[in-house]
């Protein structure tokens, strides 16, 4: 069977090779593996809690709605990253079979309560529903927010990607000369002039506004090891912990998986979406094994 679901997860096999295969757990929605022929495309750590008592340490977490920690007013008491992470999902089932294609929702009935009621006035009504679909050597994930109820809200989304590489002082990220940037480590704004995004310590940067048709290419050692395209979102976050950082995060393992690992996330967090009652908004991004 290309789809399997039990009650924590829901495993996609390709019709055409079985090591070819997508995890998902429903809590967080978070795609924790992605194999093509066998071979692992996103990194997980070792000490990553998958029974659902915290956000994942790897594969794909949702971010919403909001990045990081704001001091915006309708969601400044929220933890980091918000809570769709942090919330158990409904598998709404398989909707095709070639390419084998999964749905999962969530709404303010199953959100985890203590941090949604921290978003606006604590009875925003929203709707998100996450498509995941795996093909031959990509996987594509779309995600639509919709607002049923009779208020206005705002929110960020971002797909926050552990990406797998060879060495991390070997690869680079493609395509991001020219693009203006906030470097979260020393809190300034600037125009990034080198000719790829390369990696010798901590690395925290948002691109803003990159044109979504320049697509992002992880190359290792030469070789492209992933190439990520984006749809609707125009944010970029890079990102990885080093060694200071990975040492003080407690589910991070091993402390030097730092070496084998990239985040590209794609995103919309330099300011909010706006949604008006009955108005919908879609976004995705697709992850191709290697170059397109």
């Amino acid at each position: 069977m290309p789809i399997e679901n039990n009650d924590t997860e829901v495993t996609i096999t390709s019709p055409t090779d079985a090591n070819t295969q997508v995890k998902v757990l429903k809590y967080g929605a978070t795609v924790y593996s992605w194999k093509v022929e066998g071979e692992e495309q996103l990194w997980l750590s070792k000490g990553a809690k998958l029974d659902g008592s915290r956000p994942v340490r790897g594969g794909i977490p949702l971010v919403f709605p909001v990045f990081g920690k704001s001091q915006d007013p309708s969601v400044s008491k929220m933890p980091q990253h918000g809570f769709a992470r942090r919330s158990t999902w409904e598998f709404l089932g398989q909707t095709k079979e070639n390419p084998p294609t999964v749905q999962f929702g969530l709404g303010p009935e199953n959100a985890d309560q203590e941090v949604y009621k921290q978003w606006g006035e604590g009875n925003t009504d929203f709707t998100l529903v996450l498509t995941i679909q795996l093909l031959k050597d990509s996987l594509k994930m779309n995600i639509e927010v919709s607002n049923p109820g009779k208020k206005e809200f705002k929110f960020n989304w971002l797909f926050h990607s552990y990406l797998t590489v060879d060495d991390i002082e070997d690869s680079l990220i493609n395509n991001l000369p020219g693009e203006y940037c906030y470097d979260q480590l020393i809190k300034e704004h600037y125009t990034e002039r080198e000719p790829a995004v390369n990696f010798s310590g901590e690395l925290d940067r948002v691109y803003i506004n990159v044109p979504t048709e320049k697509n992002l290419q992880v190359v290792d050692m030469g070789r492209a090891f992933h190439t990520v395209q984006r749809n609707n979102l125009p944010d970029v976050v890079i990102w990885n912990p080093w060694t200071d950082k990975a040492k003080s995060m407690s589910d991070f393992s091993p402390k030097n998986g730092f070496l084998k690992m990239v985040c590209v996330e794609p995103g919309h967090v330099h300011d909010f979406v706006s949604l008006k009652p009955g108005e919908s908004w879609t976004a995705g991004q697709t992850i191709h094994k290697g170059a397109m």
